[in-house]
């Protein structure tokens, strides 16, 4: 049996590094941003619907992102559209990923895991955390955010202390060393209860 953990985070919280570290042990992972950005490039399966439903969103014969932000900004209400479109072929995306991909773990890095339902199919969530002073910094030093920009993504995002209440698993994320060595216990508590 597979066990299906899925990895989340609030942004800043290091999900993206802890991500790698389940890969670089050899851990299938699952990227639901990557899969997003595959569908919404040139010859994505999205690219024809959103040409059928929302044109002024396709430029150069793939999905642009920024001028799907500013219909979002304008029109708030084209959410509930951009979902129809979006999370039928992001569930494709994953099925194919899990058929392609055996093992006693799979990793499945979503961000918006809990705001989508998807613990309610998985074996059990990791959620990645740091204080709340590292989590900004981090953001804010990556140089393509304002503050502002920063605030409006977490009242979207479910509170971290919530997220952390719902979790399987807790990895605190403040240094790479610490974080390596519970992602590789979190894989032996996993494969060997698995195993047992």
């Amino acid at each position: 049996m597979t066990h299906l953990l899925g990895l989340t985070g609030s942004i800043g919280m290091g999900k993206s590094t802890t991500a790698q570290m389940f890969r670089d042990a050899n851990i299938p992972v699952w990227d639901a941003d990557a899969a997003v950005h595959a569908l919404y490039a040139q010859g994505g399966k999205a690219v024809p619907a959103f040409e059928a439903h929302l044109p002024q969103a396709v430029v150069n014969g793939a999905v642009d992102r920024s001028a799907l932000k500013d219909m979002l900004s304008a029109d708030p209400a084209l959410i509930k559209r951009l979902e129809a479109i979006v999370h039928p072929l992001v569930a494709e995306h994953r099925m194919n990923f899990l058929e392609n991909n055996k093992g006693p773990l799979v990793v499945l890095d979503m961000p918006l895991l809990y705001e989508t339902g998807a613990q309610d199919w998985l074996d059990s969530v990791l959620v990645v955390t740091a204080p709340a002073d590292v989590q900004k910094q981090r953001v804010i030093a990556r140089g393509v955010m304002t503050e502002e920009i920063f605030a409006q993504i977490l009242d979207r995002q479910l509170p971290d202390a919530e997220k952390r209440a719902r979790a399987d698993h807790v990895i605190e994320t403040l240094t790479l060393d610490a974080t390596r060595e519970a992602v590789q216990n979190l894989i032996s508590e996993i494969v060997g209860a698995d195993d047992a």
